[in-house]
């Protein structure tokens, strides 16, 4: 059986689910907790700094975990090293996690053109300052780091960003195994991710990108002898991936979990359910499930009218009425659980004018950059 050590938290099996805005809020994160078995990293939806220093009422909700979630892992995003500085000390003082991560590896435009997310670790000196007050102000909490290759094949970063964060105090590193221009396109480049384990002997490496089941996961650990892998995309519609990854990690021999569609129609109605629990209105609950749809249900013969109704669908009871007009005695799909969510790749990142003039030029991104987006 494998272990992670994250500061003082022992992970096993080895497994992180990637902060997803939008996916990985409290009831997401149930249901992989519950498939689990409770074991494994599950990480908040990506915070923004200025918004929890100010408190907004939003944030705060996304910041809450039940008394079953340990470690409590929050994801910060952050451009200014004075508001992450604040933020991790916030959430330390006020004792609102075990773990802070930070992103720098959102590839989608309107971070990267104000200089955030994956465009901000070329900025060597601001990508250190923002690390150093990010540890200081987590005091014992232990901070890790996901990032990406870097900009475009002509502008890698994740060597150099490796050992800055080495050198301030950071606990682990998550590398996406892919560039900003290749946004989610393409295929992960798993050997980066052995030469960033070679480069940082001295802390954790995680392995991210292209983990559709746990045959990747031990495949990845195998091949590049990283310490643990990040799942994001291969979960979605089917956070029964965990299991599987608990069994695979245990040395289990068993097949990985191909549910009819009977058992992931339940599933679907609860996690819709358990939405509405959370957001304190049903049909808000439901509305907010219906981008999940197309996850559970790929590979599914369900049909394009039937399956833009279940999309449509207002409360819990309409849910379970569209679900139950299908055939649910059908067989998991072959191939349904390859790649899912976004697939495409930019070529070009939108960056801020003379961005890539001075790399070690250390200034000010604009707080813009600090919006609420999918990360990684």
């Amino acid at each position: 059986m494998s272990e992670l050590q994250i500061g003082p938290h022992t992970v096993s099996p080895p497994v992180v689910l990637a902060p997803m805005a939008g996916i990985t809020n409290a009831p997401f994160r149930t249901l992989c907790r519950e498939f689990s078995g409770g074991r494994g990293l599950f990480v908040s939806e990506m915070i923004t700094t200025r918004a929890l220093v100010e408190r907004d009422a939003k944030t705060m909700r996304l910041v809450h975990f039940d008394g079953t979630e340990r470690p409590r892992s929050i994801q910060l995003y952050g451009v200014d090293p004075v508001y992450t500085g604040r933020a991790a000390r916030m959430i330390a003082d006020e004792d609102l996690a075990d773990h802070i991560d930070l992103n720098f590896g959102c590839p989608v435009p309107k971070v990267t053109r104000k200089g955030g997310g994956s465009a901000l670790p070329y900025k060597r000196n601001l990508l250190r300052a923002i690390l150093r007050e990010a540890v200081a102000g987590a005091g014992d909490l232990p901070v890790t780091m996901k990032m990406r290759k870097g900009i475009d094949d002509d502008h890698l970063t994740y060597l150099d960003a490796g050992r800055i964060a080495v050198e301030e105090g950071v606990t682990a590193i998550a590398l996406h195994g892919r560039t900003a221009a290749q946004h989610y396109g393409g295929t992960a480049d798993w050997d980066a991710i052995a030469r960033l384990k070679e480069h940082v002997p001295e802390i954790p490496v995680l392995g991210n990108g292209d983990i559709w089941s746990a045959d990747d996961a031990l495949r990845m650990v195998r091949e590049t002898g990283c310490d643990g892998v990040v799942v994001g995309r291969g979960c979605l519609g089917r956070p029964w991936l965990f299991g599987d990854l608990v069994a695979a990690f245990d040395g289990s021999s068993e097949p990985d979990a191909r549910p009819a569609l009977k058992e992931v129609a339940g599933v679907m109605l609860r996690h819709a359910e358990l939405l509405g629990q959370w957001l304190g209105d049903e049909r808000r609950g439901v509305i907010d499930f219906r981008k999940h749809v197309p996850w559970y249900t790929k590979g599914f013969s369900v049909g394009k009218e039937l399956r833009h109704r279940m999309a449509m669908a207002g409360t819990l009871a309409e849910l379970d009425d569209l679900l139950g007009t299908l055939d649910l005695d059908q067989p998991w799909p072959e191939g349904a659980e390859g790649p899912r969510g976004r697939t495409a790749g930019r070529n070009k990142v939108v960056l801020p004018e003379g961005w890539l003039a001075d790399p070690y030029d250390c200034t000010q991104v604009d707080a813009a950059a600090e919006l609420d987006t999918s990360g990684g």
